[in-house]
């Protein structure tokens, strides 16, 4: 029995697994950002012990994290989050130690869910892949000839933070990093600006006229409505993405790229978009050797990873 866990910049998911992979149980929060780390320990303190509690009876053997952000995944310690305070320097492998008395293992949340797509997903059959999720912010994982690349444990694939062209800035020639301008948090962030969503736009029936209200989950109800809007917001996102995405076919040549994360669930308006931008600029070697998809995994696939990646973490340690 492994228990995952994820803590994103949004969202906060737990779950008892087995180390195939597969969930048994499972149970979600909300981030409040403004009670920072301490309020998310207070959260997972709680559901851990509720999960393990709920399995009386059985053995806790591990427990595999997935961080929505840099970690030193030897040492189990966070580098910096860039969505919620206090987290910087934490020692989050030692507190659940103590807390749980098992060993425990910290990832990225995105290495851990490109690893749980690779293995269970839309990864299965190949031998080079690419994961990149479009949430709260931009990541990515990358696995090569097999095996997850982490860098030199610090960390690898972080697409969210290459540059691209700045379609926002007033300056010719302006870059910003593809999560300023691509995530979900940088798409509410201009859908909410005054004036930049037209009053005739559906998504202005949507939110209410309500602003603050809109999101990136409307502007994927308004784009399956065809609203012109919509539709050109996605047109922009997509060029943002197939531009870095072209940039990772060039550089590492995966078999297959699969996008998941929140935003991806608007589906086809997007994903179709993103596919079609990223061929765009493809490079002659690429042309013919890649493939786009969506995550299969949907919104499991970080504790999933976790998941295997802390079964395979402990049966390393027996065999050493």
């Amino acid at each position: 029995m492994i228990i995952g866990v994820e803590i994103g910049g949004t969202k906060l998911q737990a779950a008892v697994g087995r180390a195939d992979g597969s969930l048994i149980q499972s149970i979600r929060g909300r981030v409040d950002v403004s009670r920072g780390s301490a309020g998310i320990l207070e959260w997972l303190r709680e559901n851990v012990t509720g999960l393990r509690a709920a399995r009386r009876g059985e053995t806790l053997d591990a427990i595999g994290v997935g961080f929505g952000g840099p970690v030193d995944s030897a040492r189990g310690t966070v580098i910096h989050s860039g969505h919620v305070s206090g987290w910087d320097g934490m020692e989050l492998k030692r507190w659940f130690e103590e807390g749980f008395g098992v060993p425990s293992f910290i990832f990225n949340d995105s290495s851990a869910a490109g690893w749980g797509e690779y293995v269970l997903g839309s990864g299965r059959g190949t031998s080079e892949f690419f994961y990149t999720n479009i949430g709260s912010g931009i990541g990515g994982s990358l696995v090569v000839h097999g095996q997850l690349c982490d860098g030199q444990g610090y960390g690898a694939a972080e697409i969210g933070h290459t540059s691209i062209p700045d379609w926002t800035a007033q300056a010719p020639g302006a870059g910003a990093k593809l999560e300023d301008l691509c995530s979900g948090w940088a798409i509410d962030r201009r859908l909410r600006g005054e004036g930049y969503v037209p009053e005739g736009s559906l998504l202005m029936e949507l939110c209410g006229g309500n602003r603050p209200a809109l999101d990136a989950r409307l502007l994927g109800t308004a784009a399956h409505q065809n609203d012109p809007f919509a539709l050109e917001e996605l047109d922009r996102v997509a060029r943002g993405m197939g531009m870095a995405l072209a940039n990772v076919l060039c550089l590492l040549q995966p078999q297959r790229i699969a996008v998941g994360g929140g935003v991806s669930l608007i589906g086809a308006p997007l994903i179709d978009r993103i596919r079609e931008e990223t061929r765009r600029r493809e490079f002659i070697s690429n042309r013919g050797h890649w493939e786009l998809v969506q995550c299969a995994l949907g919104e499991a696939v970080v504790l999933q990873g976790a998941i295997l990646l802390a079964a395979e973490a402990i049966r390393g340690s027996v065999r050493a």
